[in-house]
């Protein structure tokens, strides 16, 4: 049975407005909340949106869970706050606690994509309270890194790496503003170089209808991307603020999904898991998966998500 959500189906799913540490969060709320059993807050990545996760929300919400999904500060329809810093790590967690605080619940299982698996990580380890089990897609914990990360990656990878390219405030926002789809259906890493070439006209990948494909045209075209990018823009501020964190790890049962042609893989790889998870649940590699695991390959990860629900209540 299929489990997918068409879009006139996600946009009656019913939304509330959190205010969460200075900021307001739209945070799209279904299914039916059972005892003892925690909610599922489910956080996306760049450049995404909570709707992301609909074919996850109809399948958890089928299964006895109550999910909630947040637009994640910056997007969608929360708050975009100008200012560069107000995109920290540590804010970021504070917005998931308060989402809980809004819903009257003491903790949940905590599940994020790319960027978004990057929070729901230091959210088991800034506040573990709030955390019964984490589930990390596509983007790894790791340990703390020696030095602050931007240095390293420019190193490593060059002034037109991504994350790199990204620093400079105006430039990587107005390049993937200028021609939305084209950003979100392009094949290619974002860059300098992938900025200077001609507007490609390609059709959006199988996974990803016409339809669903102009949500997020619309929303992106209304928002642009400065939200999201402004993420990258803390990366050594992150470093900074999480030094409290330095020798932590996560004892909350996780799990870690990813596809097995991510490229994220080829600089974050995920050999550093067994000393960052002492009870790690799985460890899935979907063969032939790239990046965007949930929508691509939707049903297989909503099996791995039930399995590791049912095994953590």
């Amino acid at each position: 049975m299929t489990t997918h959500m068409p879009v006139s189906e996600w946009e009656r799913v019913e939304a509330c407005r959190v205010p969460a540490g200075g900021v307001t969060l739209r945070v799209f709320d279904h299914g039916d909340e059972r005892p003892g059993r925690p909610p599922v807050v489910l956080c996306h990545g760049f450049p995404e949106l909570a709707f992301s996760w609909r074919h996850q929300v109809v399948a958890l919400a089928k299964a006895g869970h109550r999910v909630l999904v947040p637009d994640m500060r910056g997007y969608g329809g929360s708050s975009r706050p100008a200012d560069v810093e107000a995109y920290d790590i540590l804010t970021l967690c504070a917005d998931l606690a308060g989402v809980l605080d809004h819903v009257g619940a003491d903790d949940a299982v905590f599940v994020g994509h790319d960027w978004g698996a990057n929070v729901v990580w230091h959210m088991a380890l800034e506040h573990p309270e709030r955390v019964r089990a984490v589930a990390g897609m596509s983007v790894p914990v790791t340990p703390r890194a020696p030095a602050p990360p931007l240095p390293i990656l420019r190193s490593r990878l060059g002034d037109d790496f991504y994350m790199v390219w990204f620093q400079e405030p105006g430039v990587a926002d107005r390049a993937l503003s200028r021609n939305v789809r084209r950003t979100l259906v392009t094949r290619d890493i974002y860059s300098a170089e992938w900025a200077t070439r001609p507007d490609e006209q390609l059709p959006p990948p199988p996974w990803l209808s016409d339809e669903e494909l102009a949500y997020y045209v619309d929303t992106f075209e209304a928002t642009g991307f400065t939200g999201g990018l402004n993420y990258y823009r803390n990366l050594d501020r992150n470093w900074a603020l999480t030094e409290h964190l330095e020798g932590r790890v996560i004892t909350q049962p996780s799990l870690f999904v990813t596809g097995s042609k991510d490229p994220v893989a080829r600089f974050m790889p995920a050999d550093g898991l067994g000393r960052m998870l002492t009870d790690q649940r799985g460890h899935v590699v979907l063969d032939g998966a790239a990046h965007w695991v949930q929508q691509e390959r939707a049903e297989e990860v909503n099996a791995a998500l039930l399995g590791f629900l049912s095994a953590v209540g």
